[in-house]
């Protein structure tokens, strides 16, 4: 669902800082509003605040926020990466991590950001006012975010070459015969299943045409011999790429208008699903009206993502079975993870149904709206993060979000080389893997502990009139940040070198992926660093404006700080 337009209608508009405890929004009378801005056609009534902020636009209706963070949070995860790993790590007993993550760490994180965003109105970067020492962790989000969409745009580009290819009578990757094909291609329905289960690399599907197109016709993947040797882009995919890049910009130049490895991947698929930890919930929910109910819509938003999740599994599930029946082999010979899942196994399950032809342009559509929904959603986090901490970029909207998806698409290029199944699989693995976790478990310590859960959750009931029960408060302080805290440690020390099918990545690709991560990771110890020393004052004052919120500065003056008193720890 593409990024919903906002409604040309007068909004109320608000921030956290204008929300504080001394004048509740709800309480406030119609004569506050003393000023009407238009922004870009939007009409937007201003209460009286300090300074000279801007209006912020707000979401025409509910819906559209609710279809966008949707949209964001089910992706092409939901299609591949979630069958893969419940089959992978024991089929429904997979199950009961994933659940159990999802109820301590995944929902609660997820409302968390929901809120943070929408009471402070700011996105990933400034909306660390409330502890300004904290505001690293929104530049790593910003920068995982970006390093995510140098790769996948390429999928969807994948996506959408697909959909070109299926405009045929006979889809391409049916039968062997043409020029990407090499002598090895055999049609499996010829083999029977002892020649294909003592084929070790056929029992990869390597040579079925469905295999050959994806990784010789599409991906041109003979043509490398590693990561060292990725060679120039494919016009063909150039041209896809260029089209996704182009859908992008003209669809965010306005903004919002438009074992211990099993419990690894339980608590790593909960986070890239459901989105927590990029920054764009953050960023849509400082779209929302002050009184929005964030706690419905996080409960409903990770409900519906997870089931979507669950569907997917038992859709992917029955095309297993049944592609291991006509095969006449086990059916861990034909599962596969990512795109192999994807781009090999559907696309041949799809071509033995009558009218295949139609099968596989719905299919290459719905992969195209879940990439590009996804997508957007990671560039508007990257674009809103920076344009409200620098207002120079705010004012040049356009020609920022030029510079995002021109910058995405020029850094894509190395992913849509004959080796850049590579340089995809490499970013893949180290974006946002160990490096997300840590930034949500920073993000949960900064919220939950420095800025408070108790003065958290007096936000909240000033926004909905009601304060979150003792069960999200826990999460949020201790069970969360713990489990986080634990799958972060053991995800270090359980990394394996990476490899790509029977391809082992040489040694300094590895270290090459780490720097990645860390690349990320670094800047919230930078940032406390910098804050430290760029802070006039002694010691304690310099530490007393690090940790105090923007809007209670005056008080350092004062020594009345509330983070250097007992009670501020203990609080729930």
């Amino acid at each position: 669902m593409l990024l919903a337009r906002m409604n040309p209608q007068v909004q109320p508009e608000n921030s956290g800082a204008d929300a504080g405890p001394e004048q509740p929004l709800r309480e406030r009378k119609p004569a506050d509003l003393l000023v009407v801005k238009e922004r870009n056609g939007v009409q937007c009534l201003l209460a009286p605040r300090d300074g000279d902020a801007q209006p912020r636009e707000t979401w025409g209706k509910k819906i559209d926020f609710l279809l966008s963070v949707v949209g964001f949070a089910v992706d092409l995860a939901n299609v591949w990466r979630f069958p893969y790993l419940c089959y992978k790590n024991g089929g429904g007993a997979f199950l009961i991590p994933y659940t159990l993550f999802l109820i301590i760490a995944g929902m609660p994180l997820f409302y968390m950001e929901l809120a943070l965003g929408q009471y402070n109105r700011e996105g990933a970067a400034t909306v660390w006012k409330i502890c300004p020492i904290f505001k690293g962790v929104g530049y790593a989000v910003i920068l995982i975010a970006l390093y995510v969409g140098f790769y996948y745009n390429v999928i969807i580009a994948w996506s959408l070459y697909y959909l070109f290819s299926s405009f045929t009578l006979n889809l391409p990757w049916t039968d062997c015969g043409h020029a990407w094909n090499s002598p090895n291609c055999t049609d499996p329905k010829l083999l029977n299943g002892s020649v294909l289960g003592n084929h070790t690399k056929y029992s990869k599907y390597k040579f079925t045409p469905a295999a050959e197109f994806y990784e010789r016709g599409v991906l041109h993947l003979h043509e490398s011999s590693g990561i060292h040797d990725i060679g120039l882009p494919q016009w063909q995919l150039l041209l896809c790429l260029m089209i996704v890049v182009i859908v992008l910009y003209f669809s965010l130049w306005k903004g919002v208008k438009t074992s211990g490895k099993v419990w690894i991947d339980a608590a790593t698929q909960i986070f890239f699903s459901l989105g927590a930890g990029f920054g764009v919930l953050i960023a849509f929910a400082s779209y929302n009206k002050f009184d929005n109910n964030c706690y419905r819509d996080a409960l409903l938003t990770s409900s519906i993502n997870c089931i979507t999740s669950f569907v997917s599994g038992f859709a992917i599930f029955s095309i297993l079975g049944y592609m291991a029946h006509e095969h006449k082999v086990n059916i861990e010979d034909v599962a596969t993870e990512g795109a192999g899942l994807v781009f090999i196994l559907y696309p041949e399950a799809i071509s033995t149904l009558s009218g295949s032809t139609f099968w596989a342009v719905v299919f290459f559509i719905m992969l195209l709206a879940l990439g590009l929904d996804s997508s957007m959603g990671g560039m508007e986090a990257i674009i809103t993060g920076l344009a409200d901490d620098f207002q120079v970029l705010k004012r040049h909207r356009k020609l920022f979000t030029f510079g995002v998806t021109f910058g995405t698409f020029l850094l894509a290029l190395f992913c849509i080389t004959k080796g850049g199944i590579y340089v995809l699989t490499l970013l893949d693995t180290f974006a946002a893997g160990t490096s997300i976790l840590f930034a949500v478990l920073m993000e949960a310590i900064g919220v939950s502990w420095f800025y408070g859960v108790d003065r958290f959750s007096n936000d909240i009931q000033q926004m909905m009139g009601f304060r979150p029960g003792l069960y999200w408060r826990l999460c949020w302080k201790f069970v969360s940040p713990a489990f986080l805290l634990f799958v972060v440690v053991v995800s270090i020390i359980n990394f394996k070198p990476l490899s790509y099918d029977d391809y082992i990545f040489p040694p300094w690709a590895n270290w090459v992926g780490w720097g990645i991560s860390l690349s990320s990771m670094v800047l919230v110890p930078i940032y406390m660093i910098y804050k430290f020393l760029s802070t006039q004052g002694s010691l304690w004052e310099r530490l007393a404006y690090g940790i105090t919120p923007e809007n209670e500065h005056h008080l350092v003056a004062q020594r009345d700080i509330r983070q250097f008193q007992s009670k501020h720890w203990l609080a729930i």
